[in-house]
């Protein structure tokens, strides 16, 4: 298996062309996937709702007990 990978911005017309090097033969059936990534905007908002959620999230809150828990002793070292 080959794995290309290739950023492209979405144009106007919203149509996308994928160069493919020339080692690969033609009518060699290949699998295109799209990922797209949200926009900074949109993950920035995305993360503050996160923290602000975080604060009364039980899962997250236990879990940063456990750690908390973990490193109680290295708190005490001196350095």
């Amino acid at each position: 298996m080959i794995a290309l990978r290739q950023f492209k911005r979405v144009p106007n017309d919203h149509r996308l062309v994928i160069e493919v090097p020339e080692s690969i033969e033609e009518n060699q059936l290949m699998e295109v996937i799209l990922l797209c990534k949200e926009s900074r905007q949109k993950d920035k908002a995305h993360k503050i709702e996160q923290l602000k959620n975080s604060q009364t999230d039980r899962n997250f809150l236990d879990e940063m007990q456990l750690l908390n828990d973990d490193f109680r002793h290295l708190d005490n070292e001196a350095w």
